[in-house]
């Protein structure tokens, strides 16, 4: 690319050229969404058309090609074709994880099932635990486990060692007979039913909830739902990354828009599934030149094979979502963004307001995030009533939420008051090195509810142990049909 004259002129062009096209944007006289959707697609060219992604224009390909006589695209043809019959593009080497084996492996047995998730309790690890449990709610866009990849960075594991007893919900990788569930059915079966199990199990007047991303909008219109009828089975409520105010939606709000949302309901809106591959274009897309354009020359032009990383296989196992629930969400928060409007929608019969959700919240955003931006997270704090307490991770959306605190790893940001402007909070805000978990974990002591003995068994006379954790739920492969019998 430096010394020889051809290669560093493909390189200077590209470059200018790419430069060129992003003024054009940029001088370009759109409004917003318009705007963001013409830089999100001259991103995408010029990601894709980059000299480096092509055998022809990539003189480390063609030196490689030269040393090994022709194998090493040899070598990337038969990559090629094993990735066109799986659908997407290798990131990992899949072949050094299992779920349950030497990932996800936190003790714990599935103590509660249904037709949409799973509920797992976690083994204790302590003598004593608080009296409320915590339930875990992930999102259902992606498998639970990103909380539970490994001991020393799984999250469950932590809040285990703090005395906690914990719940997880798993969610179902549908199929074609789970079709027809909606938003409200993945409130009742995914929330307020592990909600009722973990309370009855642990004999607790109430439960610690906890909810990641899209996990954590269903859990702010499931507290609107209990809180429109007086209940107050939760104690305390985590958000982490999630956004309840979706008026500044990142860049997933490039592919959102009326004529697309439109076809989704013709197609799916009624019954139906939205496939898992789907929203992995879309998480790739979003990051082409970390998660596509390097996978495509080391695999392909290069022969080469990905190496063995846990998280990229758990991004690689994708998940299907029935297309009536899906399409109630994209319309009413991407879309209309009513979710934050007191009354626009109702949820299992009753209207939803945020602002009579009462519960301490502790709100987690990450700087970096570009699927939750930071400043949409924080908006949650004029939406919710009660005590709040927001804290700015480093990093993004998966590394900013999964910092284990042994590691004493970046940093975060935290102080009060909090003003309208999120700006203007992070200027007056103190930076402190390390990890978010110990402050959460600090916060959470005090809506413990008292201790009680650790539990021996998981589980109870009314719900006993139906299989042990990680269970099926977790296992079952997007594109796999379903093979089990409810119990």
């Amino acid at each position: 690319w430096r010394e020889n004259p051809y290669f560093d002129y493909l390189k200077q062009s590209y470059l200018i050229a790419s430069r060129f096209l992003v003024d054009l944007v940029e001088g370009a006289a759109l409004d917003g969404p318009e705007k963001e959707r013409l830089r999100f697609a001259v991103k995408q060219w010029i990601d894709a058309m980059c000299p480096a992604n092509f055998a022809a224009t990539n003189p480390q390909a063609m030196r490689q090609a030269l040393e090994t006589r022709g194998e090493s695209f040899a070598h990337g043809l038969a990559n090629l074709i094993a990735d066109s019959h799986k659908g997407r593009i290798s990131q990992t080497d899949e072949s050094a994880f299992e779920v349950g084996r030497n990932i996800v492996i936190t003790p714990g047995e599935v103590v509660y099932q249904n037709e949409l998730a799973q509920l797992i309790q976690y083994a204790p690890a302590t003598e004593q635990v608080g009296a409320r449990p915590l339930v875990m709610v992930p999102p259902c866009i992606n498998k639970y486990y990103i909380l539970d990849l490994q001991p020393e960075n799984s999250f469950v594991r932590h809040a285990v060692g703090q005395g906690h007893t914990v719940f997880m919900v798993s969610w179902r990788n549908v199929g074609p007979e789970q079709g027809h569930y909606g938003w409200d059915d993945y409130l009742r079966l995914g929330i307020f039913e592990p909600f009722r199990v973990a309370r009855e199990i642990t004999g607790a007047d109430r439960v610690n909830a906890l909810g990641f991303c899209v996990g954590g909008t269903l859990l702010g219109a499931a507290l609107a739902v209990l809180a429109a009828g007086g209940d107050d089975t939760v104690g305390s409520v985590t958000y982490l990354t999630t956004m309840l105010d979706f008026s500044e939606p990142g860049q997933i709000g490039v592919f959102v828009d009326e004529p697309g949302m439109a076809a989704r309901e013709s197609t799916i809106g009624r019954g139906g599934i939205l496939p898992g591959s789907d929203l992995a274009f879309v998480f790739s897309a979003l990051r082409a030149n970390d998660l596509v354009w390097p996978y495509v020359v080391n695999n392909y032009l290069m022969g080469g094979s990905p190496a063995a990383f846990d998280l990229l296989y758990w991004n690689a196992d994708s998940t299907n979502l029935p297309g009536p629930m899906y399409c109630y969400y994209v319309r009413n928060t991407y879309l209309e963004n009513r979710l934050r409007v007191p009354g626009a929608l109702t949820n299992c019969g009753v209207p939803v307001d945020l602002g009579k959700v009462d519960r301490p919240a502790f709100i987690l955003a990450t700087r970096e995030d570009h699927i939750v931006p930071w400043r949409a997270a924080y908006r949650s704090l004029a939406l919710l009533g009660g005590a709040k307490k927001f804290v700015l991770g480093a990093s993004g959306h998966i590394a900013g939420v999964v910092n284990p605190a042994a590691k004493n790893r970046r940093s975060y940001w935290v102080g009060e008051p909090y003003p309208d402007d999120p700006d203007a909070w992070l200027a007056g805000a103190e930076e402190r090195p390390g990890s978010w978990w110990s402050v959460w974990s600090k916060w959470l002591q005090g809506f413990k509810g008292g201790t009680r003995r650790a539990p021996q068994t998981a589980g109870s006379a009314k719900y006993p142990a139906i299989e042990p954790a990680p269970g099926r739920y977790v296992k079952q492969k997007a594109n796999q049909e379903e093979s089990w019998t409810k119990s």
